[in-house]
């Protein structure tokens, strides 16, 4: 059964998947593709006509003690795939978004997480969004989805948002700096 979820909305995973214990969050996403119009002879002498880098999409998994952040070695990404706990690993960078399925895979085993973590926060942002002039708002066919690892099917899922940012205002997906945050709490 797959969930839709709406934004700001609050999901049990283990409410319909009695013993869930190991989950993979998915990210993909493709670039919109630009017009081929390459600008002529005087946009590529003076640097119009370069083509502009993939857009990265990065996936991490940020694991908090009483919801803050205390070490930074609790922070899994392309630099840090495996949490010092061996309970959450990153499955390795996409750097273009390119091809179908997931682009980039966290894989979490919720049954041996430390109790001492209460919440593992999802974020996806844009590599160096800043510099290179890049925002959610350039990308398309974006979603996040969580996969229970025992059956292989998917239970929660964000495809249909246009972008992976669930923001209102077109404004929030050009700016490069506002990652997506996705939390995933530990009840005993």
């Amino acid at each position: 059964m797959s969930i839709s979820l709406q934004k700001g909305q609050k999901v049990s995973l283990s409410k319909d998947n009695a013993g869930l214990s190991k989950i993979i969050v998915g990210l993909g996403w493709d670039e919109v593709q630009q017009s081929s119009s390459g600008g002529g002879f005087l946009s590529a002498l003076f640097g119009g006509g370069s083509k502009q880098q993939p857009i990265d999409c990065d996936a991490s998994a940020l694991m908090l003690k009483n919801g803050k952040l205390v070490d930074k070695s609790d922070i899994v990404y392309f630099g840090n795939l495996h949490h010092k706990s061996g309970t959450v690993n990153h499955q390795g960078d996409n750097l273009t978004g390119a091809g179908d399925g997931d682009d980039e895979q966290i894989v979490i085993d919720l049954a041996k997480v430390p109790q001492e973590y209460d919440k593992i926060v999802i974020v996806v942002n844009i590599y160096q969004a800043v510099q290179r002039h890049q925002h959610f708002g350039m990308i398309e066919n974006a979603f996040i989805r969580l996969v229970d690892a025992r059956k292989l099917n998917h239970f929660l899922d964000t495809s249909h948002f246009k972008t992976p940012l669930l923001f209102s205002t077109d404004a929030s997906l050009k700016n490069p700096e506002i990652p997506l945050l996705k939390h995933l709490y530990q009840f005993t």
